[in-house]
């Protein structure tokens, strides 16, 4: 029998996010920006933003605009945490990840993004794309592929600024990263992933050139993107079903519109297995300890099964439907300027 979603628990355990991280997360303190995303964004799709007060929300606000490197030219962008601080501003820059997280918690909690510098963030962007498309995370140096590119893609679309992205490069990236299983890698030649497939789509989508993809490659990216389930979904083949990838795969799929062929019930079934009932929060596998990642994309694989307790989400962004209409009326306001 499937169990039902655990409701309170989950929120609770979001709340205990923004008070004080449990020590087992200690490698998380890092990138404290990304797990103020997970839990505010959980508690969006939970229809529980309330349970937070509006002072506690804008002091969330003001700590995610103190993590703004304004005027650094390429350096700008989002940092992780306050680990570097203002005092050494020449050790301070942006990370695309986050600043793509910093941008859709502040859409979450309702702001109004004035306070965004989005000419200097969209020039860091920009001195992130390499030669080949893709974009390294910080422009100091750092890791180079799908993922980072996906940031770049969302960035631009909730900038409504795409002028920092060389879209035929970056969609030549994309289209080279497909390999020879119809799925596509972190960067070409390199295998298939649940998690790279998808920033891959979306970032066509976003970039509006999902037409780029054949229908060769499109009929043998759905087949690959459907035969990942196995329950719930699996990042690769070979490996066990993973709550992540009913997000990751699940979301491939609702973009390609092909998921009415996946099994939801036994999708949702995986889903709901693995959440913990006593102290909230959902697992990579079932009877396996709680983390915030697992637990908030464990929920957004719930909204993509339209469960009832679930708001809907923008699967391109990751965000609510609520959120993204939120950012669409910032766009309305920015245009009418």
């Amino acid at each position: 029998m499937t169990p039902k979603l655990a409701k309170k628990m989950h929120v609770k355990y979001f709340q205990r996010l923004l008070q004080i991280m449990p020590s087992d997360l200690v490698e998380f303190d890092s990138t404290r920006l990304m797990i103020a995303y997970f839990a505010f964004s959980g508690l969006d799709l939970l229809n529980s933003l309330d349970e937070i007060s509006e002072e506690v929300k804008l002091q969330a606000i003001d700590w995610i605009y103190g993590l703004q490197v304004q005027g650094a030219g390429v350096r700008s962008g989002f940092q992780a945490s306050t680990t570097v601080p203002k005092e050494v501003g020449e050790f301070q820059y942006g990370h695309l990840a986050m600043t793509y997280t910093g941008l859709v918690t502040l859409l979450i909690l309702g702001d109004d993004l004035k306070r965004v510098d989005r000419d200097s963030i969209i020039e860091g962007l920009r001195a992130c794309q390499n030669a080949d498309g893709s974009f390294t995370a910080a422009v100091i140096g750092c890791e180079s592929d799908m993922r980072f590119l996906y940031c770049a893609c969302c960035v631009s679309e909730i900038l409504n600024d795409w002028s920092g992205v060389d879209i035929p490069r970056a969609t030549n990236y994309i289209l080279q990263s497909i390999s020879f299983d119809g799925g596509i890698g972190q960067g070409p030649g390199l295998e298939s992933h649940g998690g790279s497939t998808f920033c891959a789509v979306a970032s066509l989508i976003l970039m509006k050139q999902f037409l780029e993809l054949s229908n060769i490659q499109l009929s043998r990216l759905r087949r690959w993107c459907l035969m990942r389930q196995d329950g719930g979904f699996q990042g690769r083949p070979g490996k066990p079903s993973d709550t992540c990838y009913s997000f990751w795969v699940g979301a491939t799929l609702n973009l390609l519109r092909v998921s009415c062929f996946s099994d939801a019930k036994q999708n949702k079934a995986f889903i709901l297995n693995t959440q913990d009932v006593q102290i909230g929060g959902f697992a990579k596998f079932e009877n396996t300890r709680p983390d915030p990642l697992h637990t908030y994309l464990g929920l957004c694989g719930l909204s993509l099964l339209k469960v009832p307790e679930v708001r809907p989400i923008n699967a391109e962004l990751n965000i609510s439907e609520r959120a993204y209409e939120h950012l669409q009326q910032i766009h309305k306001r920015w245009q009418g300027n």
